[in-house]
């Protein structure tokens, strides 16, 4: 069942999120974590009704939404420092208990059938993935907004994530936040273990996030679509295309003439850009 929401309350902004490494959960020297901390003073101060995040960690052969009335939090990572994950015996081991949106679920899940995406799954047991909760209880601490998982299929091509995203575009007039959360480029393989606050740049890393920007803010998101033949080095730059996907959901959820906007750019370990975007839709 579709949400009411008045004037006030419909959103026009998508965001592309590139949430980088699990450590930027605690790691104070990321300034992309002084970003997200920053986000409802700086960013997007407006309360939206439910968030929807389309997040690089959730792939399924077919549509797949999480319907559950609380979120769980999901440590899917190996690794890393001890606080991270909930077997630490710590009173400030990491949780983002957010509430489900099982109606919102359902709404997107409808929104995608009546648009020819097939069936649409539910899956009634899972939580957030840490693409989703690690930028979320920065932006959101108080982890009081309805939040709602879509999965992707990196067995299809960018042009039907885009697609995915103008199926789901009406619910943005409903006060719904719409999150891809990725990474503007993501090869683990070419870390840059010495460079973990930028210092050192990868050249093809820099190249395609500069390609991506320009091509972003022209409004070229036919190119992006296409990036494995438009892109200087798309396949080194994600040799995956899963964190790159949520890309094309929010690119197509702000509609073709929505403007493109750069609001954070920030290295870690070399090759792993923070770069993040809000499209914002320019029709009435």
């Amino acid at each position: 069942m579709a949400a009411t929401a008045t004037a006030a309350s419909a959103i026009k902004e998508v965001f592309f999120i590139s949430h980088g490494s699990p450590t930027l959960s605690i790691d104070e020297s990321l300034p992309a974590r002084h970003f997200l901390k920053s986000w409802k003073e700086k960013v997007f101060s407006q309360r939206p009704k439910g968030i929807l995040v389309i997040s690089g960690h959730w792939e399924t052969d077919e549509p797949t939404v999480n319907v559950v009335d609380r979120c769980d939090t999901i440590y899917d990572f190996y690794g890393f420092p001890e606080p991270m994950y909930q077997s630490y015996p710590c009173h400030w081991q990491l949780k983002y208990p957010a509430p489900g949106a099982p109606g919102l679920a359902r709404r997107v899940k409808g929104l995608l059938e009546s648009s020819g995406f097939g069936t649409v799954n539910e899956d009634r047991k899972r939580g957030l993935d840490h693409g989703a909760w690690v930028p979320l209880m920065l932006m959101y601490p108080e982890a009081d907004i309805p939040v709602c998982q879509l999965s992707l299929q990196t067995h299809r091509d960018g042009l039907y994530h885009y697609n995915m995203g103008r199926a789901l575009a009406p619910l943005k007039e409903e006060g719904i936040l719409i999150m891809g959360s990725g990474s503007a480029t993501h090869n683990l393989r070419s870390l840059i273990r010495s460079s973990n606050n930028g210092t050192v740049t990868a050249p093809w890393a820099k190249e395609f996030d500069k390609w991506l920007k320009q091509t972003l803010l022209s409004g070229r998101y036919e190119d992006v679509n296409d990036y494995e033949e438009k892109a200087p080095y798309g396949k080194v730059a994600h040799p995956r295309p899963d964190h790159f996907y949520p890309l094309h959901v929010a690119m197509g959820a702000s509609g073709d003439d929505s403007k493109a906007e750069l609001i954070h750019d920030s290295w870690q370990l070399g090759t792993l850009s923070y770069a993040s975007y809000k499209f914002t839709t320019t029709s009435s």
